[in-house]
């Protein structure tokens, strides 16, 4: 069994940052269903812009917003304004092929690469 990339939203950018929410990323649900993603699901969290890297899991923001919003601790390491890589894997022993998209600078989606 290995951990292999399922989902990948490519090149988003963080729409706010809020230190006081108890945690976790919040995603617009337009982008988790074109990459297959879930409420509650561990994602690992890239910084184009600084190199911070965090775990944390995914919290359903308002659809159609492009909200992508870190929360609580995560928001010292990811800040409002910042580009970043968000990546969901599954533990499988089987190839998969995974969803990755290309989203624009308001997170709407550009297309699958």
């Amino acid at each position: 069994m290995r951990w292999l990339l399922r989902s990948k939203i490519h090149k988003a950018y963080v729409t706010e940052a809020d230190l006081e929410y108890v945690g976790s990323i919040t995603i617009d649900p337009d982008l988790m269903e074109l990459v297959d993603l879930m409420p509650g699901e561990k994602v690992l969290v890239v910084s184009n812009t600084s190199g911070a890297r965090l775990e944390t899991y995914i919290i359903e923001g308002a659809r159609g917003s492009g909200e992508i919003c870190m929360n609580g601790a995560a928001a010292h390491l990811i800040r409002a304004g910042e580009e970043i890589i968000i990546m969901g894997f599954e533990l499988t022993d089987k190839l998969i092929e995974p969803k990755i998209i290309l989203v624009d600078r308001n997170n709407r989606f550009v297309k699958y690469l």
